[in-house]
């Protein structure tokens, strides 16, 4: 019997480490700056790893009682297999933790299928 190694990790990173996997995943036809959000600075971003490799990221902005997540992202070859799930799950957690009434996105319109269950 094969003894599965691999090892998942999400933990917060700087926004800058954002970047690259969104411009891949997002908007790969665009300049760098453009997947750079205006308060990127003020935001909590995390990221998902697989065995070291950043595979998923995701942003979140809090203001008072609401927060708002951002621009999440999941590596092509590893969409599907649940990565994405667990980072708004990952999400929630913070969220609740930190007595957050109020959690919304900007989905895009081909991606509130996911986003609605949750």
């Amino acid at each position: 019997m094969e003894v599965s190694t691999k090892t998942l990790q999400i933990k917060e990173i700087e926004g800058a480490a954002t970047w690259p996997l969104r411009h891949e995943v997002m908007w790969p036809h665009k300049p760098l700056d453009y997947v750079k959000l205006p308060r990127d600075d003020q935001g909590m971003h995390y990221g998902l790893f697989l065995n070291g490799l950043l595979v998923a990221v995701v942003s979140l902005f809090i203001s008072g009682k609401e927060a708002q997540f951002r621009k999440l992202a999941t590596l092509e070859a590893y969409q599907g297999k649940g990565f994405g799930s667990r980072m708004v799950q990952y999400i929630l957690g913070v969220c609740a933790s930190k007595g957050i009434q109020k959690i919304w996105c900007n989905a895009r319109k081909d991606k509130i299928s996911f986003y609605t269950k949750y």
